[in-house]
């Protein structure tokens, strides 16, 4: 049997630390395709382009892999990979990341890097988002590697059942200091935001979008109180956003007489 194909993504660009430390990673465990945004495409979600042309070319930035650089959205790399790049091959798994950053509870909704992830788990490709908690441009990502690899090597050895696509979070820790891994479930906890007001030289107002992360859940086993407690979180995502709890009590609206 040949190696497997991986492809590998992100949202924070080709040149960020973060995808070079999982190129790195995954070209032990199997060939590697990268297509990475050729600029910084954080905070995008699942954004796509289709008012203006995609391109994509070679990143000379990794002569010793088959690698490129798009000059679109995180989903649009995993969109071109699979249609275009890779169109005739089986992805045997789809890796994006290593975000600086959080993209725990709420935040998966807004991230460039776990949404990558989502696409190619919504083509049937087994896809995990991967992110260190530090924001820094020098991030060290050296702690992370023997985790990531250690997921990526049981996703592709073992599968995933009931679902395909995995949200790691990873602390700012040492490796000493980390605990190990949980399995859980997305903290109910978001952004409580507000608009801070400045004046342009010219005295016109602007905006500046910021906030504070406020964590309302009570729950012991979600992926904040995890990382909290230094351990890597791990929670299985999925793109269906049906509330399933709410559809017994919402049938009652199909008996309304809405006749005039």
């Amino acid at each position: 049997m040949g190696k497997p194909l991986i492809l590998v993504t992100n949202d924070d660009g080709i040149f960020a630390g973060g995808i070079r430390e999982l190129i790195s990673i995954a070209k032990e465990l199997g060939e590697v395709v990268v297509m990475a945004p050729d600029a910084p495409q954080s905070a995008t979600g699942h954004a796509i382009t289709i008012r203006q042309p995609l391109r994509f070319e070679p990143a000379k930035e990794f002569p010793d892999i088959e690698a490129y650089k798009c000059s679109g959205t995180p989903v649009d790399c995993v969109k071109i990979a699979r249609q275009v790049l890779l169109k005739d091959r089986k992805v045997d798994l789809c890796v994006s990341g290593i975000n600086h950053g959080s993209n725990a509870a709420v935040n998966i909704l807004y991230s460039g890097t776990m949404s990558a992830a989502m696409e190619a788990s919504i083509e049937g490709i087994n896809s995990i988002g991967f992110s260190l908690l530090d924001f820094s441009h020098d991030a060290d990502f050296s702690h992370c590697r023997k985790y990531v690899k250690a997921i990526m090597e049981h996703v592709l050895k073992n599968g995933m059942e009931n679902g395909n696509l995995l949200n790691v979070n990873i602390p700012k820790l040492s490796t000493e200091e980390i605990k190990g891994m949980k399995i859980c479930r997305q903290a109910n906890a978001r952004w409580v935001e507000r608009f801070e007001q400045k004046l342009d030289p010219v005295g016109q107002p602007y905006y500046w979008l910021a906030g504070d992360f406020v964590d309302f859940d009570e729950r012991e086993d979600t992926d904040i109180k995890a990382l909290k407690a230094n351990y890597i979180s791990i929670v299985p995502a999925m793109h269906d956003l049906t509330n399933q709890a709410a559809i017994p009590d919402l049938k009652k609206m199909e008996a309304i007489n809405v006749a005039s």
